[in-house]
C-alpha cells in the first residue's frame, strides 16, 4: 500500500511539473510572438489628468479674514 502511495505521489508531481513546464514555455513563446501583432490592437495612450484649477487668491484671503475676525 505504501508503494502505491509513492507511485501516486510521483505521478501527481510529474503531472503538475509537466503542466507548469508547458505553461512557462508557452508564456515565453507568447511573449515573443504577441508584440509582433501589437499594431492590430495598440494600447491606448494614458489619459492625462486635467490640471487642478488655480485657486482664487481673493477667495482665500477672504476666508482667512473671516476666520480671523471670529
Amino acid at each position: 500500500m505504501l508503494a502505491q502511495g509513492l507511485v501516486l505521489l510521483v505521478a501527481g508531481m510529474g503531472i503538475v511539473f509537466s503542466f507548469l513546464l508547458v505553461l512557462v514555455i508557452s508564456m515565453s513563446v507568447m511573449a515573443k510572438i504577441v508584440p509582433r501583432f501589437n499594431y492590430i490592437l495598440p494600447d491606448e495612450e494614458p489619459k492625462k489628468k486635467p490640471a487642478p484649477a488655480a485657486s482664487d487668491d481673493s477667495a482665500v484671503a477672504l476666508a482667512i479674514a473671516v476666520a480671523l475676525s471670529r
